[in-house]
């Protein structure tokens, strides 16, 4: 079968299936694993190139609501009568869910019991690391600074937090993302500020950011330690590589 994806989650999601070898295009923003460098690009995820798509005779493509406005990817998709499947997960049984979903559209069943099941096993085995934890420390998600947004409860990373043997200090919030401010942050007083900035690399992220906030001192953080700079494609993105991010979050916070 000939598969475009169109979102990096998607992308990483067939290489957890083992079938990236059937991709014949990716957005602009898929970057991972390294074996789809040299396919055609398709433009941004917001802002897919539909023409190049056609011209690629895909028989599937992998369309997302990941990202609000990738709702016009959809809509261009059924207009020009592409066959597609639509992944918009929230939590990690939904990516779970996924690879099953994935697998059949792609006339490989077996091959997506087999991913969800290991998916599954490697959360757990996390997990049983975490729970006997005798302390619990919370955890504030920064998802972009300026104004200030940070997941709540119905998102991955509580799911994560939790798995690591942490707590979201958002977790109370009845949302997938909340704007707020510092102040809020500040009140809350969380054991680590967990930076993971949207669409910025790992090394354009500074901690004095962070530490020149006002208010900042309230925190009373023996030094920077606990303000962790993490890769925004290991925990910003809903596909089996937060696995990676889960693994090493129990590590750092422990």
């Amino acid at each position: 079968m000939r598969v475009i994806s169109i979102c990096p989650s998607n992308t990483e999601l067939m290489e957890f299936l083992g079938l990236t070898h059937l991709l014949v295009g990716v957005d602009d923003y898929s970057d991972w694993p390294v074996s789809i460098s040299t396919l055609p690009r398709l433009g941004p995820d917001l802002s897919i190139d539909m023409d190049c798509v056609e011209q690629l005779k895909p028989d599937l493509v992998l369309a997302s609501l990941s990202v609000p406005g990738m709702e016009k990817n959809v809509e261009a998709l059924v207009e020009r009568g592409i066959p597609h499947i639509v992944l918009n997960p929230q939590s990690l049984s939904d990516i779970e869910h996924d690879l099953i979903k994935t697998a059949e559209a792609l006339k490989e069943p077996e091959l997506g019991i087999k991913a969800a099941q290991r998916f599954r096993s490697r959360i757990e085995a996390v997990k049983q690391k975490g729970k006997n934890r005798i302390r619990r420390p919370s955890l504030y998600w920064e998802w972009w600074p300026k104004p200030i947004f940070t997941p709540g409860k119905i998102n991955w990373l509580t799911e994560i937090s939790d798995a690591a043997g942490g707590v979201n200090i958002f977790h109370d919030v009845e949302l997938a993302s909340v704007q707020t401010d510092w102040n809020d942050v500040l009140s809350r007083k969380p054991d680590f500020i967990c930076l993971a900035w949207v669409g910025v690399r790992r090394e354009k992220v500074q901690k004095s950011i962070v530490k020149n906030r006002h208010g900042f001192e309230q925190l009373h953080y023996k030094d920077d330690s606990q303000i962790l700079i993490l890769e925004e494609e290991l925990f910003c993105r809903p596909s089996p590589r937060l696995l990676e991010g889960l693994e090493k979050l129990i590590e750092l916070i422990h």
